[in-house]
């Protein structure tokens, strides 16, 4: 498999593949399949019709999308001719969008719903260089994506001979697309990604997978995340078959229909599906649940190298599997082989009970910066190891900074940020290596990491925390859906803490504890007795620096839309530390009382709730 450029892909499986089924995605209550002769047809005429309307090289075009057959095809299209693909999140704030339509410089606009048309045509409005927005569903009084396609149609014999001969000249380092990153401490910089940023990368991660030609995929984390773009070209580029999920909420159901053999997913994800999976095992009684709980127990000791494991450990395991872990598999679709998971840090005991029940979690590790993936957990130990991000990539370059930051250099590393000189000689150095800004080490063969370099923060003890480390220990807990570890320069380490509402209010409904609303929840006594409890326990596995002395309850969740949570499900932890000021303050005793808990304009104001 040599590929350069990600037009290459499309090429190759149109070659070797002829797949009946490459791309699929549910609609109107049935799966739409599309062949890879349509597929290679749909980003032709694409292409055709974008040289029609004066598209050419460096040309830039912005999509706000949902996953989708269209967003291929006009990836491709694009790519086929030179034109820069600027793919946005579609949950970023106004502002956010605003900056990226001007700074891209992109000359048009393809939105996937009304919803986000309505979002972005006023800020487009403001853009001059923006010469129009396209949709791919059909909105009354917008032009459809379609139209671009049957003007390429009706100029293919213009364009047919000349086609071929520029994606010839697109080169290997030529410009494929500017991803604008999520910008959890700032304004998002665009980064510049080569045709061969990615596929360098999907050439060096697609073998590592264990999975062939024929098989299915499942689609659902945003195609404008770096990561599931590069799987998504790199599971096309094997030959197997792409279905896009109908929504985040209908995965369950989808793995079941299609009987996946694999997806991608960001470490919430995976919190979410293994909290399920306990919720439905609480449900059981008798022996079924004995057995479950042992079940559960036994996967979270389970140890990736053999020579640990004692081999009546592996026998309860043999029988774990048999009777429990296959019911997991068989509610995951039944064939399901690997998942990927990546963007920020899986708990170690979630890639520990899943390998138990045979479930392969691919751990890895990257930014967009670098195509994106550095290193990845595959296969067995010693190449899977819980807690690890796994063995560094063949054709990429890792050594240390002094101060412990990850650098790295090879084919997959940016060009650069887009219009912003001065902050790419910042992240790239002279010898080449890119400055990742993450702390960690390489052991045992394999790649740890420790925490943000820019996120560790030093008590006024002199002692350095890393809050990344302690916030995983404590979202292990049923009680806790996300937390915020602050203490820079405070004599303690202290934490906002967004409760798990569900769990939450099942514990309450069983003790007895009654209320109005979540704000008067997190004011109760015995909720706050009982997350003391929770905090008090975990403080005990961790070092007596890192342990929470204080805490603050949160009466709502945190959530892209709200504005705590990054597009890739990150804290954005310098807008949590403005929105928690005044309870912070309290924590630290810069304020003796304050008021009531509430909400002030959709922004929750700061009280004690201890």
């Amino acid at each position: 498999m040599k590929l350069e450029r990600n037009f290459d892909i499309l090429d190759q499986i149109v070659k070797e593949h002829n797949q009946k089924i490459a791309l699929s995605i549910k609609r109107n209550g049935r799966w739409e399949n599309f062949s890879t002769d349509e597929y290679k047809e749909a980003a032709d005429n694409f292409s055709y019709g974008l040289m029609a309307l004066g598209f050419k090289k460096g040309d830039k075009i912005l999509t706000i999308s949902n996953n989708r057959p269209e967003w291929n095809f006009a990836d491709m299209g694009m790519g086929q001719i030179g034109v820069v693909h600027v793919p946005v999140y579609p949950n970023i704030g106004p502002r956010e969008h605003r900056y990226v339509l001007e700074h891209s410089e992109a000359r048009m606009v393809i939105v996937s719903s009304k919803e986000f048309y309505d979002k972005i045509k006023p800020l487009a409005a403001e853009v001059p260089k923006i010469e129009n927005i396209y949709s791919y569903d059909k909105i009354s009084g917008v032009p459809h994506w379609s139209e671009i396609v049957e003007l390429g149609k009706k100029n293919k014999e213009k364009f047919e001979k000349k086609l071929p001969q520029i994606k010839e000249s697109i080169s290997k380092d030529d410009l494929l697309s500017i991803i604008y990153t999520s910008g959890t401490t700032g304004r998002a910089k665009g980064v510049m990604l080569t045709h061969y940023n990615f596929m360098s990368n999907v050439m060096a991660a697609a073998p590592l997978q264990p999975v062939e030609a024929g098989e299915r995929w499942l689609s659902f984390l945003p195609l404008c995340h770096v990561l599931e773009r590069m799987v998504n070209y790199s599971v096309q580029a094997l030959g197997l078959e792409v279905y896009y999920a109908e929504s985040i909420d209908t995965i369950g159901e989808n793995l079941n229909e299609i009987h996946i053999h694999g997806f991608t997913a960001v470490p919430r994800v995976l919190e979410k599906l293994f909290d399920k999976i306990i919720l439905n095992g609480k449900s059981l009684t008798g022996i079924k649940r004995r057995l479950f709980d042992w079940a559960v127990e036994l996967g979270m000791a389970y140890e990736d190298d053999p020579a640990k494991r004692k081999p009546l450990y592996d026998f309860k395991l043999s029988i774990a599997r048999k009777l429990i872990f296959s019911k997991w598999i068989e509610g995951l679709g039944g064939e399901l082989k690997v998942v990927i998971s990546g963007g920020a840090a899986l708990q170690p005991r979630l890639a520990r009970v899943f390998s138990a029940a045979g479930i392969s979690v691919a751990q890895g590790y990257g930014l967009t910066e670098t195509s994106p993936v550095i290193s990845v957990n595959h296969g067995n130990y010693p190449t899977m190891q819980a807690g690890s991000v796994g063995t560094i990539l063949g054709n990429i370059e890792v050594k240390m900074a002094e101060d412990g930051e990850i650098l790295m250099r090879g084919p997959s590393r940016m060009v650069g940020y887009y219009k912003d000189p001065e902050k790419t000689k910042e992240a790239i150095d002279k010898e080449g290596f890119f400055h990742t800004g993450d702390i960690g080490k390489m052991e045992n063969g394999v790649l740890w990491i420790t925490d943000r370099k820019k996120e560790i923060f030093k008590l006024s003890t002199g002692k350095y925390v890393a809050p990344q480390i302690v916030e995983n220990r404590f979202k292990e807990s049923p009680l806790i859906e996300q937390i915020l570890v602050v203490g820079e320069g405070e004599k303690f380490a202290a934490a906002i803490i967004s409760p798990n509402f569900h769990y939450l209010h099942g514990w309450c409904f069983k003790n007895g504890v009654k209320f109005r609303d979540n704000t008067d929840l997190v004011r109760h006594p015995k909720v706050l007795a009982r997350y003391q409890e929770e905090v008090d326990r975990i403080n005990k596995t961790l070092g007596r620096h890192r342990q929470i002395k204080k805490f603050e309850l949160t009466c709502r969740d945190w959530t892209t839309e709200t504005g705590e949570l990054s597009p890739t499900l990150k804290l954005k932890r310098v807008y949590l530390k403005k929105l928690y000021k005044v309870k912070l303050d309290h924590i630290y005793g810069y304020t003796k009382d304050f008021g009531d808990l509430g909400l002030n304009n959709g922004k929750e104001t700061q009280t004690g709730s201890k």
